[in-house]
């Protein structure tokens, strides 16, 4: 008994004297990797399999900090200040780069690629590695010297995501982000959201509609950016719902990117159909950012938000008995489920967002989604008025005015048209502008459905008189 304590203990004292050594003679990075080795070796060993994890890490010197991307599904913005600090530092001796060029017209942009980078801070050496967690979220783990705990989380940190933030405001990118499955979700390398760089180039100033509903919707935006003193004043969640509806090609999508151009703000583009239920509809929108822009595109068509389900039956016979099964155990958001996101206890998980819901059958919509409070702003964009007219004008022919105008005037009075379709015909022919061509087949255009509108006006107006004849005929008896 007396011999297996003294070979415990003689091995024990080795083990120290053999860190102590390697401590005093290799740099820090490779003193952490040596010791990760050591601590892997040491835990194999038969004597030392007795004692518990807080035993072996009581003998490292070294402290770790796991920083994640999402902390319970909500997005962790210190993990992104990080992200941003660690890529912005010098390129010149990482070893592992990565190279992308969004813009042709732009050079290529070159970012760190390793999974481990070190730092220094005020004499301090810390090293960051990065990885994923068990859920398979991305992480950042940062390894320090426990002598450098209180620079480290007193000021260290706190300098990297300070750093990080002013990077960020520095090279700000509009993001346009779409969910992902849900039933991608458990994959390491899939994340709720992917994104790419959101360019759009529209703005209000080139927006084809009337000069005075641009203005009210102008004023709006601008007042509710300005609006976080007010809106904790009146004890409301500091969010506004947008409801854009009208004809196809009435410039829906064009509203939204000119709306996120002026304030600004990121596009989450929300597809309802990749969602399995109301709690992965919670996860997702708890995970998007403050100063955004939350949108579900023709929502009628999304899901059936009414609050009632009717089976298809004709679908349904076509089936196998295995598509039958999984196509009633499927679960799907209810109306619910997302009005409570939108002005419900879950609204104010979140600060300085926009939702956004577009459509082209305003009358399809259950009521309780769309009314004031919720959807805030009602915006019709309908067809192409004359004035809207003369902005695309403006922006395809650079033209003020024109002998052709009074022309369009008078026949857009008699038809309509989507601004889209004005769009099109005002575009250049043969990479040349041609005015003159381009408003005569804009004339044709319109004359075309001016002759298609009227047989239908025509029978429309002899319904109208038939139904008069039989009131009169029916109070004559």
């Amino acid at each position: 008994m007396m011999m297996m304590g003294n070979t415990f203990g003689s091995s024990l004292a080795s083990l120290f004297f053999l860190w102590a050594t390697i401590q005093q003679i290799f740099p820090g990075h490779l003193t952490i990797a040596i010791k990760e080795f050591l601590l892997s070796t040491i835990q194999q060993l038969s004597f030392v399999q007795r004692f518990s994890d807080r035993s072996i890490n009581f003998f490292s010197p070294y402290v770790e900090i796991n920083f994640s991307q999402y902390e319970d599904f909500q997005f962790n913005h210190a993990f992104a200040a990080i992200e941003t600090y660690l890529g912005a530092k010098a390129t010149d001796k990482a070893k592992h780069l990565k190279a992308s060029q969004v813009q042709e017209s732009k050079g290529l942009v070159l970012k760190r690629e390793e999974t481990k980078v070190r730092d220094e801070y005020e004499g301090v050496n810390v090293w960051w590695e990065s990885g994923t967690d068990t859920i398979g979220f991305r992480t950042f783990k940062l390894t320090f010297h426990r002598r450098s705990r209180d620079i480290v989380t007193d000021s260290y940190i706190q300098y990297v995501v300070e750093e990080g933030k002013s990077i960020q405001a520095k090279n700000k990118k509009m993001k346009l982000f779409t969910n992902n499955p849900s039933s991608q979700w458990d994959s390491s390398k899939t994340s709720l959201w992917r994104y790419i760089d959101f360019e759009h180039p529209a703005s209000f100033q080139t927006l084809a509609m009337d000069p005075k509903k641009k203005e009210e919707i102008l004023n709006d935006l601008v007042a509710f950016s300005n609006g976080k003193d007010y809106y904790k004043k009146i004890g409301k969640a500091w969010k506004r719902g947008y409801l854009l509806y009208g004809p196809p090609g009435t410039g829906k999508s064009t509203m939204i990117a000119a709306m996120a151009n002026l304030l600004n703000y990121s596009i989450y583009d929300l597809e309802l159909t990749a969602i399995q239920n109301n709690s992965e509809l919670r996860k997702l929108l708890t995970a998007t950012s403050s100063k955004s822009i939350i949108v579900i595109e023709d929502i009628d068509c999304s899901l059936d938000l009414t609050g009632k389900r009717v089976k298809k039956e004709s679908n349904l016979t076509s089936l196998e008995d295995g598509e039958k099964a999984k196509e009633e155990d499927k679960s799907f958001v209810t109306l619910s489920g997302l009005l409570n996101f939108i002005d419900g206890i879950w609204s104010a998980c979140g600060q300085e967002r926009i939702v956004v819901f577009t459509t082209n059958h305003l009358a399809k919509l259950d009521p309780a989604l769309i009314r004031r409070g919720r959807m805030d702003m009602h915006i019709e964009l309908s067809y192409c008025t004359f004035e809207a007219f003369k902005i695309l004008a403006k922006n395809y022919l650079d033209l003020d005015s024109h002998p052709l105008f009074k022309k369009i005037e008078s026949l857009m009075k008699e038809t309509k048209i989507a601004p889209a379709d004005v769009a099109e015909n005002l575009m250049k022919k043969n990479r040349e502008i041609d005015a003159d061509g381009s408003l005569n087949d804009l004339i044709q255009a319109l004359e075309k459905k001016k002759k298609k509108i009227q047989p239908a006006q025509l029978d429309e107006q002899k319904d109208k008189n038939r139904g008069k004849m039989f009131k009169a005929f029916r109070m004559l008896f």
